[in-house]
């Protein structure tokens, strides 16, 4: 869990979030990690990344799709990628019972709903945390 004074990166609307601009702002081992998840996202789930610059933030913001449902939004910190999914009550149970970071499961747990949905973030500083995203993402996907 990261602090809260923590900085959103991609905030020029003019600056479209091209690899050479994010290689930029990630830096280079940060940037490989970006990569391998864009990879990961296309090649292994068949998702599509969609970057957009969204007013209410003042950021760009890449929404992951699958056909026409929202998997995934992904946003770029100073230091970190940060990886939000969002389940109902029904569809949150699930999330305990994979196979990821007791970390992610706590944090989980007592996530303040927004509306009827629940946040389920993880911040990838390290490929390891690769893992945990590809589970979330599996099961995320294979919901109905």
């Amino acid at each position: 869990m990261k602090s809260n004074n923590e900085t959103i990166l991609l905030r020029e609307k003019e600056i479209e979030p091209t690899d050479k601009v994010l290689e930029n702002v990630l830096g280079k081992e940060l940037f490989i990690i970006y990569q391998e998840i864009i990879e990961i996202l296309s090649d292994e789930f068949n998702l599509e990344s969609q970057w957009r610059f969204y007013r209410d933030g003042k950021a760009w913001l890449c929404k992951v799709v699958y056909k026409k449902k929202t998997i995934l939004w992904l946003s770029i910190w100073k230091n970190y990628i940060k990886t939000g999914f969002y389940f109902t009550e029904k569809t949150g149970i699930g999330v305990l019972e994979l196979d990821i970071d007791n970390k992610i499961k706590e944090v989980f747990e007592v996530a303040k709903p927004i509306g009827k949905l629940i946040p389920l973030i993880i911040d990838i500083d390290q490929q390891k945390q690769v893992k945990d995203l590809k589970e979330v993402i599996r099961y995320k996907k294979g919901l109905k």
